[in-house]
């Protein structure tokens, strides 16, 4: 397997992590499918999704796979009006990233991050490795750390029946 920048990067730091791959289904590049694919309960995997704000900022969410963002909870926390996802066409240009294969670690830039509080509950939590069809397994104190990312409620509320 090829070491991708995320996995340079944390390897520089001296973060412990390892690596899954899985197939790549490129009629689906959901997180849903990825976390099937990896056969990983959807809790523990985080997809990153990009946005930017009224401002022209962008910022950095990761959430549980199959878990829906909070866009009024999203722009409160970023300090925004608003804020929406970037147009696909956007990402790989901003980020260095494609769909379904965008880390929150190793982007063109640095933007502020956020993920879903619920990360802290496991020992571990999967995101991408920047590539399709590879996950990186790390402590989420770690990710935490290294990203300088903020835990906090980003999903929107189910209701419970």
């Amino acid at each position: 397997m090829q070491k991708t920048n995320a996995m340079r990067l944390l390897d520089a730091a001296g973060i412990q992590y390892t690596v899954k791959e899985y197939e790549v289904d490129e009629s689906d590049l959901s997180a849903v499918h990825a976390v099937e694919l990896l056969g990983m309960p959807g809790e523990q995997i985080f997809k990153t999704l990009v946005l930017r704000g009224v401002s022209g900022n962008h910022f950095v969410f990761c959430i549980p796979a199959a878990e829906e963002l909070d866009l009024k909870k999203a722009a409160r926390l970023s300090g925004e009006k608003k804020i929406d996802l970037i147009p696909i066409k956007e990402l790989q240009p901003l980020t260095g990233y494609v769909r379904g294969g965008c880390s929150p670690i190793g982007m063109k830039k640095t933007f502020p991050t956020f993920i879903e509080e619920t990360a802290e509950l496991f020992d571990y939590i999967g995101i991408s490795a920047g590539i399709r069809g590879c996950q990186i397994f790390l402590a989420p104190g770690d990710f935490l750390k290294f990203t300088a990312a903020a835990a906090a409620d980003l999903t929107v509320e189910t209701s419970k029946m």
